[in-house]
C-alpha cells in the first residue's frame, strides 16, 4: 500500500485526499457489488452507507465554511431521509449512475473537505457535538468516517479493506487519546469506533472521539 504524503504526526488535507482515494479504489474494485446488501453491523445498505460517508465529508466542509463558523450549532442545512431508518443526508447519488457515479460523489465531497482544511487558518474553530474542532480535527473526523464506513461497506460487499497503519495511528492520536497505544492501529481504530474487540477489552457499545484540540483544554 502506498505511503501518505504526511511526514509529521499532524493530520492534513493530503491525508483526507489519501483516505478517500484508498476508499474509492477499494469500492471500484468490487466485482458485481450488491449495493443493497447490509453494510456490516449497520442498519443501512452499502449504497446508503457510502452516501452517508459522502454526506459526512460534505457536512464537515460546510461546518468550517462560513467566515465565522458557528461554535454552538450546526450550519442550518436541512437533512432528509429517503426511508424510515435510513441516514439523514443532504447528499444523495443518482442510482442510475451505478458504482462509478457513487464513487464520484464520494470523491467530490472528499475534495471539498480537503480544500477547506487546506485553506482555513489553524485558529479557526467550529461546532461539533464531540467538541469544537479546528481544521485538523475536522480532517481527522473525515478520515475516521472514511476508514470505518469503508470497512462497513467492505464487509457487506465481501471485499478486502485494510487501510494504512500510519494514517490510522495519526487519527487515533488526534481524536482517541484513550485508545491503547500498544495495539495494531487499524484494529485499535475499529475498537475505538465500536466495531471490534481487543485483547482484554470488550467491544464498545457506545463511543466518541475528542475533536477539540488539546491546547483548548478539552
Amino acid at each position: 500500500m502506498p505511503e501518505t504524503h504526511t511526514t509529521s504526526d499532524s493530520v492534513t488535507a493530503a491525508d483526507v485526499e489519501y483516505a478517500v482515494r484508498l476508499a474509492a479504489t477499494a469500492l471500484r474494485g468490487a466485482e458485481s457489488p450488491d449495493w443493497d446488501a447490509r453494510a456490516g453491523s449497520l442498519e443501512w445498505s452499502c449504497w446508503e452507507t457510502v452516501e452517508h460517508l459522502a454526506d459526512d465529508l460534505f457536512a464537515y466542509a460546510a461546518q468550517l465554511g462560513p467566515e465565522s463558523p458557528p461554535l454552538d450549532a450546526h450550519v442550518p442545512i436541512v437533512w432528509e431521509r429517503k426511508r424510515p431508518g435510513g441516514p439523514a443526508n443532504v447528499i444523495f447519488a443518482d442510482r442510475d449512475t451505478g458504482t462509478a457515479g457513487l464513487v464520484q460523489v464520494l470523491e467530490a465531497c472528499g475534495a471539498l473537505l480537503a480544500a477547506i482544511v487546506r485553506t482555513k487558518p489553524p485558529a479557526v474553530r467550529s461546532h461539533h457535538v464531540f467538541g469544537a474542532a479546528d481544521p485538523e480535527g475536522f480532517a481527522a473526523m473525515g478520515i475516521v468516517e472514511t476508514l470505518v464506513h469503508t470497512h462497513d461497506v467492505a464487509e457487506g460487499l465481501g471485499i478486502a479493506w485494510t487501510p494504512d497503519a500510519a494514517l490510522c495511528a495519526r487519527v487515533l492520536n488526534r481524536l482517541f487519546p484513550h485508545a491503547p497505544a500498544d495495539a495494531d492501529p487499524w484494529t485499535a481504530l475499529l475498537w475505538a469506533t465500536g466495531r471490534a474487540e481487543l485483547p482484554g477489552r470488550a467491544r464498545l457499545t457506545s463511543w466518541r472521539w475528542y475533536g477539540a484540540p488539546a491546547a483548548d483544554g478539552e
